[in-house]
């Protein structure tokens, strides 16, 4: 029983010994087996547990979702039905419950054995399908839909229409929900503040601009590629600051090395801190080196805030390539916010942590996100540019 203790204090779940049986109660909610259906509050927050201890033990699991014909009434009537039969061919250790009350049951096939990912969810959803049918019989049975989602995910780095399947993340969903005013709000800053910015120093952005033309070949504006919220894809601008036609396997390996933990600090007496950002690049051309040394080649990414695929404030918007060598803990960094111009790492020490220590400060940042962190953040911003051994 300790495990589910571990579950309430993990997801923030009120939990209390049953007076009556040697059973727990989370959230009201008797729990004497796992194969006994959860509500929709704990079966989500139980499945984030279950990402967590994947991303440590590396097992995978399987999340399917079945799910009564819209036209069906009532819904939960076939689902009722159907949730004795789904007990009955699942371990104990298998988790039943609502992902949507009285609409979808929600099972996840905990600590699978290692193994071709598609053939197991394959496997069990035939599995599931011949219990139902049998059980339900045909015209009930028609009345269900079924579908199965893998953690973790399979990312291909050349697959440019790739984005995480957010049916594995239905506690962001609600947490979106719940704050839905804020939310709108954080929009509502991000717009009113970007458009400020952009107004106010269009002249300088303009000199700027005129330099980089003045002194070196190629366009004025450098489009990367970049992933934004769950995956997707993004031109994230910046003011070029390289020769054009550059060879990035130069940015790849350090980028490498540094996930990894090996890449040298180039300052002093500091050898033990990486550089988050590659130093003496022979690529950057003069007037570059000024931009990135005060991060002024960042400001054409409030264009990005403008069209809604950044913020002013979240976490950066990793390349494709970056993301191709995390961590699967380190790719939560991509999931629970949009990415943003700023955010909490640049105002904590910006370039010299380490980057597990970068991603920590990440998710503490989505965990702990509220209007007032991000006031404070943007506030604290510009003695971060103005700190030259932080840019």
């Amino acid at each position: 029983m300790s495990d589910y203790s571990t579950i309430a204090a993990l997801v923030g779940l009120k939990v209390r010994r049953s007076k009556s049986s040697n059973s727990f109660l989370l959230n009201n909610e008797a729990i004497t087996r796992p194969g006994v259906p959860f509500g929709e509050e704990v079966f989500q927050n139980v499945l984030m547990l279950e990402r967590r201890r994947a991303e440590r033990s590396r097992r995978p699991f399987v999340l399917m979702l079945i799910n009564a014909d819209k036209h069906s009434q009532p819904k939960g009537d076939v689902l009722q039905q159907a949730v004795p039969l789904l007990i009955s061919i699942t371990r104990e250790s298998d988790l039943i419950g609502w992902y949507r009350d009285s609409a979808t049951v929600g099972i996840i096939f905990t600590e699978l054995a290692e193994g071709e990912k598609a053939t197991i969810a394959g496997t069990l959803l035939q599995k599931v399908e011949s219990a139902l049918q049998e059980g339900l019989g045909g015209a009930r049975f028609s009345r269900i839909s079924i579908s199965v989602h893998v953690f973790p995910e399979d990312w291909e780095s050349g697959n440019s229409d790739w984005i995480g399947d957010s049916k594995l993340y239905p506690d962001l969903r609600s947490s979106k929900r719940k704050k839905h005013v804020q939310f709108k709000l954080k929009r509502a800053i991000d717009i009113a503040g970007s458009a400020a910015i952009l107004l106010v120093t269009f002249p300088f952005l303009a000199l700027i601009a005129l330099a980089i033309k003045l002194t070196s070949e190629g366009p004025v504006l450098f489009e990367q590629e970049r992933l934004g919220q769950f995956g997707a894809r993004f031109k994230c601008l910046k003011f070029r600051t390289m020769h054009t036609n550059c060879d990035p396997k130069i940015h790849q390996e350090y980028v490498q090395k540094y996930i990894a933990g090996n890449a040298n600090s180039a300052a002093k007496g500091d050898s033990d801190k990486a550089l988050y950002k590659l130093t003496a690049d022979p690529r950057v051309t003069p007037i570059g080196r000024i931009l990135r040394k005060t991060s002024l080649d960042e400001f054409p990414q409030f264009i990005n805030v403008l069209r809604g695929e950044m913020s002013l404030v979240g976490p950066r918007p990793p390349v494709p390539y970056e993301f191709k060598v995390y961590d699967l803990w380190h790719k939560r960094r991509v999931l629970e916010l949009k990415p943003g111009v700023t955010g909490l790492w640049q105002v904590s020490g910006r370039n010299r942590m380490r980057f597990d220590e970068m991603v920590r400060l990440d998710l503490r940042y989505s965990q702990k996100w509220s209007l007032w962190l991000d006031i404070k953040i943007l506030l604290a911003t510009p003695w971060a540019l103005i700190n030259g051994d932080c840019a």
